[in-house]
């Protein structure tokens, strides 16, 4: 419930700070004014604070702290599953075991010592070259 109040009042501060952005006057020159003249030019001088200018620091600020109430109350919450994450987990089948394979990993075992291995036939001799007339 205080997660929802404090979103809702979140999302209207962002509101009327943004209004209170855009509404006011630019200070002019942007980046045509990097091209010489004193500091003043550079970075607008000093203008007389208007209501606009107040209302964009208190609501700057009541963002800024509103955005970290939220942040610590929604860590101390433990938000439950949605409906959805329950259908899912509802849907997914479980997993079948995949059969291991069996690994030759020992190498194949040497015949008995009392038996003899059968003799290896020699290879024949290359062939000659036959002549033809």
């Amino acid at each position: 419930m205080l997660y929802n109040l404090l979103l809702v009042l979140l999302i209207i501060d962002g509101l009327i700070l943004a209004v209170a952005v855009l509404l006011q006057a630019g200070q002019g020159g942007g980046l045509a004014s990097m091209g010489g003249g004193t500091t003043d030019m550079v970075l607008g001088g000093r203008q007389a604070v208007t209501i606009l200018h107040k209302a964009s620091w208190v609501t700057g600020a009541l963002f800024m702290f509103l955005a970290v109430l939220l942040s610590i109350v929604g860590s101390q919450t433990r938000a439950s599953e949605s409906a959805v994450q329950r259908q899912l987990r509802q849907q997914q089948a479980p997993l079948q075991p995949v059969p291991n394979a069996p690994l030759q990993t020992v190498p194949p075992a040497a015949p008995p010592a009392g038996t003899a291995k059968p003799p290896v036939p020699p290879a024949p001799p290359p062939a000659a070259p036959v002549k033809q007339p």
